[in-house]
């Protein structure tokens, strides 16, 4: 199942276990994840789907959903089938390149969506300080750079993660006590010198996310003055009730994002089930409760949905 040899050697495979702990809980544990999945695949799609044939939804809002959409289903599928194979069917071995693939989408489609979620935060922005410029501003061309660089980002920093891993020897222990391939948890079997990395994997966590929270702060900070400052109560009300989605996403995603990332260096002390869980979740309730959130709360979508069913039932 793994190669033999001295640590030098580069494995041929790892061994998730899974949910350390919960090992005879793990099969029943499946069925409420791949319902969650389901959902995230499911509402992911109707969204895009409905953004695609609605042209008069082909607008910067809409275009950034969909762009949300898009890595929500990568980011979900990258590691709920493996995850799944385990808690089911003992599946339980993945392939070493396999498991620096899904190293690789896993933080960089991460990356991805939380520059998706501050390029919301600039639409959002400029739709309520500057309405009679939004769309002069936010040009198609416009919208559509913005998703090129926040995905060249995703994929340029986090591509050395795999790049210096793939070059690093491991220590015969080759068993991740995870559900999935996270680059800490594949860090922490390497046999050698790992500050490099470690201090590496910081620089993107606070480049990233750092500088994507400190533009959705000031984007909102704007926007609550300029709210504050409007006449009517039923103005500022409206405009708070535009913002109300992008809000709730941005907390399904942050929240168990940072808590994931400083348990993994710095949380000795919390313990491993309540971690796996949290971390197995953060990569598919946002992705699940997404196209949820603006279903309910975007009245064009909903109108859609509603349509679609009642064209269904005719």
């Amino acid at each position: 199942m793994l190669t033999s040899g001295n640590s030098s050697s580069q494995p041929v495979s790892f061994i998730l276990l899974g949910i350390p702990g919960l090992e005879n809980s793990q099969f029943w544990i499946a069925f409420p994840f791949c319902a969650m999945y389901v959902m995230a695949i499911v509402g992911n799609i109707t969204v895009l789907h409905i953004i695609k044939t609605d042209h008069t939804l082909h607008e910067p809002m809409y275009l950034f959903l969909a762009m949300l959409a898009i890595t929500d289903l990568v980011l979900s599928s990258s590691t709920q089938p493996k995850m799944l194979a385990i808690f089911w069917f003992h599946a339980h071995k993945i392939e070493y390149h396999a498991c620096l693939i899904q190293v690789f989408f896993i933080h960089a489609f991460s990356s991805v969506e939380s520059g998706v979620l501050m390029t919301m935060a600039l639409d959002r922005y400029v739709a309520i300080c500057f309405p009679l410029r939004h769309s002069s501003v936010l040009t198609p061309s416009v919208v559509g750079t913005l998703g090129a660089v926040v995905m060249l980002r995703g994929l340029l920093w986090v591509s050395p993660f795999c790049f210096m891993v793939s070059r690093m020897p491991f220590c015969p222990n080759r068993v991740i006590p995870q559900s999935y391939c996270e680059h800490m948890a594949v860090l922490k079997l390497v046999c050698a010198d790992t500050r490099i990395n470690r201090a590496y994997g910081l620089f993107v966590a606070f480049s990233v996310v750092g500088f994507d929270m400190i533009v959705i702060s000031i984007s909102y900070m704007m926007i609550m003055r300029t709210v504050l400052g409007l006449p009517s109560g039923e103005a500022r009300l409206k405009a708070f009730g535009t913002c109300a989605s992008h809000i709730c996403v941005i907390l399904a995603f942050y929240i168990p994002a940072l808590f994931t990332f400083l348990t993994h260096r710095f949380g000795h002390h919390v313990p491993r089930v309540v971690h796996i869980m949290l971390a197995n979740l953060y990569l598919l309730v946002p992705p699940m409760l997404n196209p949820i959130i603006y279903g309910v709360r975007t009245k064009q979508i909903r109108d859609r949905v509603i349509q679609g069913c009642c064209g269904k039932d005719s």
